[in-house]
């Protein structure tokens, strides 16, 4: 007499699979605590760099972009985290934690590619045609790029988010495009220009193409 084998058991325990479910919210809550300490890190470095400064006399800020200068291309990477005391540090801090952290939005890859076009290009062309015998210095550079490139990103891609993003951004810091022009003396406004322009340059250049695909692709938008 043949045994009919054993029939396979469900377990009593185990619980169907759950169905797809929509995580938008918790990605969001998850990337902004992830971001937040590549955000805040700058900001602190630029707080404990303004410290040493006072410590040291002001010796740091000798480290600024001083155009057509050996020494001054150094500056290109050191001036956004230098700053001519903590009055100067203080009102940089909030725009750029409010735009840095617009654009960081569009994910962790993008903001540091931006971020880095626009202290190289940006920083550069301070270098290369500022004034003569100058010393800039602070994130304004940084911050003014983020502002052209928030501007220009929803036309660029013509999203409808970064659209309404843009016009929010304009509404909101539109009046910092008054520091693009000669006016206050002390006041970097060629660094503000190129700083702007870097970041729509940026915006073109890294929403196209196959740049948009390798910077995006982590994007929750």
């Amino acid at each position: 007499m043949s045994i009919p084998p054993d029939l396979p058991r469900r377990s009593a325990s185990r619980q169907p699979p759950a169905l797809p479910t929509d995580h938008r919210r918790e990605q969001w809550g998850l990337a902004m605590k992830d971001n937040l300490a590549l955000l805040v890190g700058a900001v602190v470095i630029a707080w404990g760099l303004q410290i040493a400064d006072l410590v040291t006399f002001s010796f740091l800020d000798n480290f600024g972009i001083k155009p057509r200068t050996l020494s001054g291309l150094f500056g290109i990477l050191a001036a956004p985290f230098l700053h001519g005391g903590f009055g100067h540090l203080l009102s940089n801090t909030l725009p750029f934690l409010m735009l840095g952290g617009i654009v960081l939005i569009g994910g962790r890859k993008l903001f540091v590619a931006i971020s880095l076009f626009i202290i190289a290009i940006g920083g550069g062309a301070l270098w290369t045609v500022g004034p003569a015998g100058t010393n800039h210095i602070g994130a304004s550079l940084l911050i003014f790029g983020y502002l052209g490139f928030l501007l220009a990103r929803g036309v660029v891609e013509k999203s409808t988010f970064w659209i309404v993003v843009s016009v929010v951004v304009l509404v909101l810091y539109g009046g910092m495009l008054a520091g693009v022009l000669p006016g206050q003396e002390g006041i970097s406004w060629q660094g503000h220009l190129f700083g702007f322009i870097s970041g729509v340059l940026g915006a073109r250049v890294l929403l196209t193409g196959e740049s948009r695909k390798k910077l995006t692709g982590t994007s929750l938008l």
